[in-house]
Protein backbone atom coordinates (compact mmCIF):
# COMPACT_ATOMS: atom_id res chain seq x y z
CA UNK A 1 0.00 0.00 0.00
CA UNK A 2 2.84 2.39 0.86
CA UNK A 3 4.33 1.70 -2.57
CA UNK A 4 1.04 2.64 -4.24
CA UNK A 5 0.69 5.86 -2.22
CA UNK A 6 4.24 6.87 -3.06
CA UNK A 7 3.49 6.30 -6.74
CA UNK A 8 0.23 8.27 -6.49
CA UNK A 9 2.00 11.25 -4.91
CA UNK A 10 4.82 11.49 -7.42
CA UNK A 11 4.50 13.39 -10.74
CA UNK A 12 3.27 11.35 -13.73
CA UNK A 13 5.99 9.86 -15.92
CA UNK A 14 5.64 9.20 -19.66
CA UNK A 15 7.81 7.60 -22.30
CA UNK A 16 7.28 8.71 -25.90
CA UNK A 17 9.01 6.63 -28.55
CA UNK A 18 9.51 6.72 -32.31
CA UNK A 19 10.79 9.06 -34.99
CA UNK A 20 12.95 8.77 -38.08
CA UNK A 21 11.15 11.53 -40.00
CA UNK A 22 9.54 14.88 -39.23
CA UNK A 23 6.20 13.15 -39.80
CA UNK A 24 6.77 11.10 -36.64
CA UNK A 25 8.74 13.66 -34.61
CA UNK A 26 6.39 16.69 -34.87
CA UNK A 27 3.39 14.70 -33.52
CA UNK A 28 5.53 13.21 -30.75
CA UNK A 29 6.68 16.65 -29.54
CA UNK A 30 3.12 18.03 -29.85
CA UNK A 31 1.80 15.20 -27.64
CA UNK A 32 4.56 15.87 -25.07
CA UNK A 33 3.66 19.58 -25.02
CA UNK A 34 -0.05 18.75 -24.58
CA UNK A 35 0.74 16.39 -21.67
CA UNK A 36 2.77 19.20 -20.08
CA UNK A 37 -0.19 21.59 -20.44
CA UNK A 38 -2.50 19.11 -18.69
CA UNK A 39 0.09 17.97 -16.11
CA UNK A 40 2.75 20.70 -15.74
CA UNK A 41 4.88 18.58 -13.38
CA UNK A 42 4.91 15.55 -15.73
CA UNK A 43 8.28 13.90 -16.33
CA UNK A 44 8.61 12.99 -20.02
CA UNK A 45 11.38 10.97 -21.60
CA UNK A 46 11.80 10.19 -25.29
CA UNK A 47 13.34 7.04 -26.76
CA UNK A 48 14.59 7.34 -30.34
CA UNK A 49 16.89 5.60 -32.82
CA UNK A 50 20.58 6.55 -32.75
CA UNK A 51 21.68 8.59 -35.74
CA UNK A 52 18.13 9.61 -36.68
CA UNK A 53 16.60 13.08 -36.76
CA UNK A 54 14.86 12.79 -33.37
CA UNK A 55 18.21 12.71 -31.53
CA UNK A 56 18.64 16.39 -32.50
CA UNK A 57 15.04 17.66 -32.75
CA UNK A 58 13.76 16.37 -29.39
CA UNK A 59 16.48 18.04 -27.23
CA UNK A 60 15.90 21.26 -29.26
CA UNK A 61 12.27 21.08 -28.09
CA UNK A 62 13.47 20.79 -24.48
CA UNK A 63 13.03 17.07 -23.73
CA UNK A 64 15.62 14.41 -22.80
CA UNK A 65 16.03 11.50 -25.22
CA UNK A 66 17.81 8.13 -25.12
CA UNK A 67 18.87 6.43 -28.35
CA UNK A 68 18.57 2.75 -29.29
CA UNK A 69 20.90 1.20 -31.91
CA UNK A 70 17.91 -0.11 -33.90
CA UNK A 71 17.59 0.09 -37.70
CA UNK A 72 15.40 -1.39 -40.44
CA UNK A 73 15.86 -4.62 -42.35
CA UNK A 74 17.94 -4.46 -45.54
CA UNK A 75 15.81 -6.01 -48.27
CA UNK A 76 18.57 -5.87 -50.89
CA UNK A 77 21.49 -7.30 -48.91
CA UNK A 78 20.20 -10.11 -46.72
CA UNK A 79 23.59 -10.78 -45.07
CA UNK A 80 23.49 -7.35 -43.47
CA UNK A 81 20.40 -8.47 -41.54
CA UNK A 82 22.51 -10.44 -39.04
CA UNK A 83 23.66 -7.04 -37.77
CA UNK A 84 20.04 -5.81 -37.79
CA UNK A 85 18.91 -8.79 -35.66
CA UNK A 86 21.71 -8.14 -33.18
CA UNK A 87 20.71 -4.47 -32.98
CA UNK A 88 17.06 -5.39 -32.36
CA UNK A 89 18.12 -7.76 -29.54
CA UNK A 90 20.38 -5.06 -28.06
CA UNK A 91 17.61 -2.42 -28.38
CA UNK A 92 15.14 -4.69 -26.55
CA UNK A 93 17.62 -5.04 -23.66
CA UNK A 94 18.26 -1.30 -23.53
CA UNK A 95 14.53 -0.53 -23.67
CA UNK A 96 13.96 -2.90 -20.72
CA UNK A 97 16.64 -1.09 -18.68
CA UNK A 98 15.25 2.37 -19.56
CA UNK A 99 11.70 1.36 -18.58
CA UNK A 100 12.81 -0.42 -15.40
CA UNK A 101 14.85 2.60 -14.25
CA UNK A 102 12.36 5.30 -15.30
CA UNK A 103 9.14 3.44 -14.28
CA UNK A 104 6.71 5.30 -16.58
CA UNK A 105 2.95 5.39 -15.96
CA UNK A 106 2.30 5.04 -19.70
CA UNK A 107 4.21 4.60 -22.97
CA UNK A 108 3.24 6.31 -26.23
CA UNK A 109 4.43 5.16 -29.66
CA UNK A 110 4.31 7.39 -32.75
CA UNK A 111 5.77 4.98 -35.34
CA UNK A 112 9.36 4.58 -36.49
CA UNK A 113 12.00 1.99 -35.54
CA UNK A 114 12.51 2.84 -31.87
CA UNK A 115 8.83 2.53 -30.93
CA UNK A 116 8.90 -1.24 -31.65
CA UNK A 117 11.14 -2.49 -28.84
CA UNK A 118 10.13 0.31 -26.43
CA UNK A 119 6.37 -0.29 -26.55
CA UNK A 120 6.72 -4.04 -26.82
CA UNK A 121 8.73 -4.19 -23.57
CA UNK A 122 6.44 -1.64 -21.84
CA UNK A 123 3.36 -3.75 -22.65
CA UNK A 124 5.09 -6.93 -21.42
CA UNK A 125 5.86 -5.14 -18.14
CA UNK A 126 2.17 -4.23 -17.70
CA UNK A 127 2.53 -0.54 -18.51
CA UNK A 128 -0.44 0.85 -20.49
CA UNK A 129 0.53 1.69 -24.08
CA UNK A 130 -1.05 3.99 -26.67
CA UNK A 131 -0.02 4.16 -30.31
CA UNK A 132 -0.61 6.96 -32.78
CA UNK A 133 -0.85 6.05 -36.48
CA UNK A 134 -0.47 9.08 -38.75
CA UNK A 135 -1.14 7.43 -42.12
CA UNK A 136 -4.23 6.01 -43.80
CA UNK A 137 -2.29 2.76 -44.27
CA UNK A 138 -0.88 1.41 -41.02
CA UNK A 139 2.87 0.87 -40.67
CA UNK A 140 4.35 -2.56 -39.87
CA UNK A 141 5.57 -1.54 -36.39
CA UNK A 142 2.17 -0.20 -35.34
CA UNK A 143 0.34 -3.26 -36.70
CA UNK A 144 2.50 -5.47 -34.46
CA UNK A 145 2.16 -3.19 -31.42
CA UNK A 146 -1.63 -2.90 -31.80
CA UNK A 147 -2.22 -6.36 -30.32
CA UNK A 148 -1.05 -5.22 -26.87
CA UNK A 149 -1.88 -1.49 -27.08
CA UNK A 150 -4.78 -0.28 -24.94
CA UNK A 151 -5.65 2.62 -27.25
CA UNK A 152 -4.94 3.39 -30.93
CA UNK A 153 -5.27 7.00 -32.09
CA UNK A 154 -5.78 7.44 -35.85
CA UNK A 155 -6.20 10.26 -38.38
CA UNK A 156 -8.32 8.51 -41.03
CA UNK A 157 -11.63 6.66 -41.22
CA UNK A 158 -11.66 2.93 -41.95
CA UNK A 159 -8.63 1.97 -39.83
CA UNK A 160 -10.41 -1.11 -38.46
CA UNK A 161 -8.89 -2.82 -41.54
CA UNK A 162 -5.65 -2.85 -39.54
CA UNK A 163 -6.58 -2.52 -35.88
CA UNK A 164 -9.19 -3.88 -33.44
CA UNK A 165 -12.18 -1.52 -33.78
CA UNK A 166 -12.82 -1.29 -30.02
CA UNK A 167 -9.34 0.23 -29.41
CA UNK A 168 -9.53 2.90 -32.14
CA UNK A 169 -10.22 6.58 -31.54
CA UNK A 170 -10.28 9.11 -34.40
CA UNK A 171 -8.15 12.02 -33.14
CA UNK A 172 -6.41 13.42 -36.21
CA UNK A 173 -2.68 14.14 -36.38
CA UNK A 174 -1.01 16.71 -34.13
CA UNK A 175 0.51 19.48 -36.25
CA UNK A 176 3.06 22.27 -35.76
CA UNK A 177 1.23 25.07 -33.97
CA UNK A 178 3.20 27.85 -35.72
CA UNK A 179 1.66 26.69 -39.01
CA UNK A 180 -1.85 27.46 -37.74
CA UNK A 181 -1.14 30.66 -35.85
CA UNK A 182 0.42 33.10 -38.31
CA UNK A 183 -0.69 36.72 -37.62
CA UNK A 184 0.07 37.82 -41.22
CA UNK A 185 -2.48 38.66 -43.92
CA UNK A 186 -2.08 37.01 -47.35
CA UNK A 187 -0.54 40.22 -48.75
CA UNK A 188 1.88 40.60 -45.79
CA UNK A 189 2.91 36.94 -46.09
CA UNK A 190 3.70 37.35 -49.79
CA UNK A 191 5.69 40.54 -49.16
CA UNK A 192 7.73 38.76 -46.46
CA UNK A 193 9.06 36.38 -49.17
CA UNK A 194 9.76 39.21 -51.64
CA UNK A 195 6.71 38.29 -53.73
CA UNK A 196 4.18 40.55 -55.43
CA UNK A 197 1.42 40.99 -52.79
CA UNK A 198 -1.37 41.00 -55.42
CA UNK A 199 -0.32 38.07 -57.63
CA UNK A 200 -1.79 34.57 -57.46
CA UNK A 201 0.76 32.30 -55.77
CA UNK A 202 1.64 28.60 -55.91
CA UNK A 203 3.75 27.17 -53.08
CA UNK A 204 5.89 24.16 -54.04
CA UNK A 205 7.31 22.00 -51.22
CA UNK A 206 8.94 18.59 -51.32
CA UNK A 207 9.76 18.23 -47.63
CA UNK A 208 12.77 19.73 -45.84
CA UNK A 209 15.25 17.72 -47.93
CA UNK A 210 13.33 18.24 -51.17
CA UNK A 211 11.75 15.97 -53.78
CA UNK A 212 13.59 15.33 -57.03
CA UNK A 213 10.51 14.71 -59.20
CA UNK A 214 8.76 17.89 -58.06
CA UNK A 215 11.94 19.90 -58.67
CA UNK A 216 12.41 18.39 -62.15
CA UNK A 217 8.77 19.23 -62.94
CA UNK A 218 9.57 22.91 -62.41
CA UNK A 219 12.90 22.86 -64.25
CA UNK A 220 11.28 21.16 -67.27
CA UNK A 221 8.47 23.73 -67.46
CA UNK A 222 10.24 27.06 -66.97
CA UNK A 223 8.82 28.47 -70.22
CA UNK A 224 5.21 27.81 -69.16
CA UNK A 225 5.92 29.37 -65.75
CA UNK A 226 7.59 32.44 -67.32
CA UNK A 227 4.59 33.05 -69.60
CA UNK A 228 1.99 32.62 -66.84
CA UNK A 229 0.52 35.42 -64.73
CA UNK A 230 1.21 33.40 -61.55
CA UNK A 231 4.17 33.51 -59.12
CA UNK A 232 5.76 30.42 -57.58
CA UNK A 233 7.43 30.15 -54.18
CA UNK A 234 9.62 27.04 -54.45
CA UNK A 235 11.29 25.23 -51.55
CA UNK A 236 13.88 23.15 -53.41
CA UNK A 237 15.08 21.31 -50.29
CA UNK A 238 18.61 21.58 -48.88
CA UNK A 239 19.71 18.42 -50.68
CA UNK A 240 19.07 19.86 -54.19
CA UNK A 241 19.65 23.59 -53.59
CA UNK A 242 23.19 23.90 -55.03
CA UNK A 243 22.49 21.80 -58.12
CA UNK A 244 19.33 23.84 -58.89
CA UNK A 245 21.11 27.20 -58.41
CA UNK A 246 23.74 26.10 -60.96
CA UNK A 247 21.12 24.94 -63.46
CA UNK A 248 19.08 28.15 -63.16
CA UNK A 249 22.22 30.33 -63.44
CA UNK A 250 22.81 29.21 -67.03
CA UNK A 251 19.26 30.01 -68.14
CA UNK A 252 17.21 33.11 -68.92
CA UNK A 253 15.82 34.53 -65.66
CA UNK A 254 12.30 33.55 -64.61
CA UNK A 255 11.18 36.59 -62.60
CA UNK A 256 7.99 34.99 -61.24
CA UNK A 257 9.84 31.95 -59.85
CA UNK A 258 11.33 32.45 -56.35
CA UNK A 259 13.45 29.51 -55.16
CA UNK A 260 14.85 28.92 -51.68
CA UNK A 261 16.56 25.91 -50.09
CA UNK A 262 14.37 25.89 -46.98
CA UNK A 263 11.38 27.83 -45.63
CA UNK A 264 11.48 28.16 -41.86
CA UNK A 265 8.11 29.94 -41.50
CA UNK A 266 5.71 27.49 -43.14
CA UNK A 267 2.74 29.30 -41.57
CA UNK A 268 3.56 32.41 -43.64
CA UNK A 269 4.27 30.32 -46.75
CA UNK A 270 0.88 28.59 -46.54
CA UNK A 271 -0.84 31.94 -45.95
CA UNK A 272 0.85 33.41 -49.06
CA UNK A 273 -0.34 30.57 -51.30
CA UNK A 274 -3.59 30.08 -53.22
CA UNK A 275 -2.52 26.53 -54.13
CA UNK A 276 0.13 24.14 -52.79
CA UNK A 277 2.08 21.37 -54.55
CA UNK A 278 3.35 18.79 -52.05
CA UNK A 279 4.27 15.20 -51.28
CA UNK A 280 1.53 13.28 -49.42
CA UNK A 281 3.10 12.80 -45.99
CA UNK A 282 0.56 12.46 -43.17
CA UNK A 283 1.72 15.56 -41.23
CA UNK A 284 1.58 17.82 -44.29
CA UNK A 285 -1.89 16.57 -45.21
CA UNK A 286 -3.15 17.23 -41.67
CA UNK A 287 -1.84 20.79 -41.92
CA UNK A 288 -3.59 21.36 -45.27
CA UNK A 289 -6.87 20.08 -43.77
CA UNK A 290 -6.68 22.39 -40.76
CA UNK A 291 -5.83 25.54 -42.74
CA UNK A 292 -8.18 24.62 -45.61
CA UNK A 293 -5.60 24.85 -48.39
CA UNK A 294 -6.19 23.57 -51.96
CA UNK A 295 -3.41 21.12 -52.80
CA UNK A 296 -2.03 18.97 -55.60
CA UNK A 297 -0.45 15.88 -54.07
CA UNK A 298 2.45 14.04 -55.72
CA UNK A 299 2.97 10.97 -53.49
CA UNK A 300 6.55 9.78 -53.01
CA UNK A 301 7.05 6.30 -54.50
CA UNK A 302 10.00 5.67 -52.12
CA UNK A 303 8.05 5.00 -48.91
CA UNK A 304 7.00 1.79 -47.16
CA UNK A 305 3.91 0.10 -48.63
CA UNK A 306 3.27 3.12 -50.90
CA UNK A 307 1.42 4.73 -47.97
CA UNK A 308 1.63 8.25 -49.46
CA UNK A 309 -0.53 7.24 -52.43
CA UNK A 310 -3.07 5.80 -49.99
CA UNK A 311 -3.00 9.05 -47.95
CA UNK A 312 -3.59 11.04 -51.16
CA UNK A 313 -6.44 8.83 -52.37
CA UNK A 314 -8.25 9.19 -49.02
CA UNK A 315 -8.54 12.93 -49.87
CA UNK A 316 -9.11 12.56 -53.61
CA UNK A 317 -12.11 10.27 -53.01
CA UNK A 318 -13.72 13.08 -50.99
CA UNK A 319 -12.99 15.78 -53.60
CA UNK A 320 -10.54 17.35 -51.14
CA UNK A 321 -7.30 17.27 -53.19
CA UNK A 322 -5.90 16.66 -56.67
CA UNK A 323 -3.39 13.87 -57.28
CA UNK A 324 -0.68 13.33 -59.87
CA UNK A 325 1.46 10.20 -60.06
CA UNK A 326 5.18 10.71 -59.48
CA UNK A 327 5.94 9.09 -62.86
CA UNK A 328 3.65 11.57 -64.68
CA UNK A 329 4.60 14.72 -62.73
CA UNK A 330 7.27 16.19 -65.04
CA UNK A 331 4.77 16.14 -67.87
CA UNK A 332 1.49 17.06 -66.12
CA UNK A 333 2.15 18.79 -62.78
CA UNK A 334 2.83 22.41 -63.79
CA UNK A 335 0.13 22.45 -66.49
CA UNK A 336 -2.42 21.13 -63.95
CA UNK A 337 -1.32 23.66 -61.32
CA UNK A 338 -1.55 26.63 -63.70
CA UNK A 339 -4.97 25.50 -64.88
CA UNK A 340 -6.26 24.90 -61.32
CA UNK A 341 -5.09 28.20 -59.85
CA UNK A 342 -7.04 30.10 -62.50
CA UNK A 343 -10.24 28.15 -61.82
CA UNK A 344 -11.90 29.99 -58.91
CA UNK A 345 -14.78 27.50 -58.60
CA UNK A 346 -12.44 24.52 -58.38
CA UNK A 347 -10.23 26.23 -55.77
CA UNK A 348 -13.27 27.11 -53.64
CA UNK A 349 -14.59 23.54 -53.86
CA UNK A 350 -11.21 22.03 -52.90
CA UNK A 351 -10.90 24.43 -49.96
CA UNK A 352 -14.42 23.65 -48.72
CA UNK A 353 -13.91 19.85 -48.97
CA UNK A 354 -10.47 19.69 -47.37
CA UNK A 355 -11.58 21.86 -44.42
CA UNK A 356 -14.26 19.27 -43.56
CA UNK A 357 -11.49 16.71 -42.91
CA UNK A 358 -9.55 18.83 -40.39
CA UNK A 359 -9.52 17.51 -36.82
CA UNK A 360 -8.28 20.32 -34.54
CA UNK A 361 -6.72 19.83 -31.08
CA UNK A 362 -5.44 16.33 -31.93
CA UNK A 363 -2.51 16.56 -29.48
CA UNK A 364 -4.82 17.51 -26.58
CA UNK A 365 -7.25 14.71 -27.46
CA UNK A 366 -4.42 12.15 -27.50
CA UNK A 367 -2.96 13.50 -24.23
CA UNK A 368 -6.37 13.16 -22.55
CA UNK A 369 -6.61 9.54 -23.77
CA UNK A 370 -3.19 8.84 -22.20
CA UNK A 371 -4.36 10.28 -18.87
CA UNK A 372 -7.55 8.17 -19.00
CA UNK A 373 -5.38 5.04 -19.34
CA UNK A 374 -3.45 6.00 -16.20
CA UNK A 375 -6.64 6.68 -14.24
CA UNK A 376 -7.92 3.19 -15.15
CA UNK A 377 -4.72 1.71 -13.71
Amino acid sequence: MQHTLAQMNRPNKFIISGGGTGGHIFPAISIANALKQLRPDADIRFVGALGRMEMQRVPEAGYPIEGLPICGFDRKNLLKNFVVLYRIWKSQRMARRIIRDFRPDAAIGVGGYASGPTLNIAAKMGIPTLIQEQNSYAGVTNKLLAKKARRICVAYDGMERFFPAEKIILTGNPVRQNVLQTPLTKQEARTSFGLNPEKKTILVVGGSLGARTINESILNNLEAIRESDVQILWQTGKFYADEISKRLAGLQAVDNLHSTAFISDMGAAYKAADLVISRAGASSISEFCLIGKPVILVPSPNVAEDHQTKNAMALVEKGAALYIKDAEATEKLIATALETINNENQLAQLEQNIRKLGLPDAAQTIAREVLKLIEKQ
